[in-house]
């Protein structure tokens, strides 16, 4: 998977894994990094998957809904990645927090509903429901903050509180932040997240 990887000052921290939105790319979420964690490791991918041009992480049937084949597919592909570029660059395979918006979120996310422990954590801005009726892995010490917008018209409240239930009913320890803004990613809820981040791993 095209990547790019910078390591850190700070080597106890978490490594970030940055996953951006549809039509974004590998640089997008770089930023954030720094606003997270100015001393964190990163590895920041691109999704694989084409949709008229725009790289996602996995295929979607329409507007909300997803390709659930090609999503555990692409899900196992990512978690592989992670395997191995932990070997290559010398990572800590076992303190990788995923900070995620929209798509990227939504990737994230199901890394955690498929894979116990493949996650030490997750920032997962406007994220939805990876997939419903499927038993999930034991999340237990595991933090999420999630991201959300009480008037997001492509991930609704409903849909937010929906995947704070199913985290929290797997273990995780969730924090649920709300903004006023829709779906895009707003300053106020990276600052958010960046405290959560300190306070949680005590940076």
């Amino acid at each position: 998977m095209k990547h790019i990887f910078r390591k850190g000052s700070d080597l106890a921290a978490p490594t970030l894994l940055l996953l951006h939105g549809t039509g974004g790319d590998e640089n997008d979420l770089v930023p954030l990094a720094e606003l997270i964690h100015p001393g964190a490791s990163i590895l920041s991918v691109r999704g694989n998957v084409l949709e008229n041009g725009m790289p996602r992480f996995f295929r979607r049937l329409a507007e909300g809904v997803f390709d659930e084949e090609d999503l555990v597919f692409r899900t196992e592909e990512l978690h592989e990645f992670l395997n191995q570029a932990a070997v290559n660059y010398q990572l800590d395979r076992e303190n990788i927090v995923a900070v995620g918006y929209s798509n990227g979120a939504n990737i994230a996310g199901s890394l955690l509903f498929h894979y116990a422990n493949s996650l030490r954590g997750a920032v997962l801005y406007h994220p939805m429901v990876p997939r419903r009726g499927i038993p999930l892995p034991d999340m237990s010490g595991i933090p999420v903050f999630i991201g959300a917008g009480t008037n997001d018209p492509i991930c609704s409240p409903e849909e937010s509180e929906e995947l704070k239930q199913l985290l929290a009913a797997a273990g995780a320890d969730v924090t649920l932040h709300w903004e006023s803004y829709g779906h895009q990613l707003t300053r106020m809820e990276v600052d958010a997240s960046a405290k959560w981040f300190a306070e949680t791993f005590n940076q």
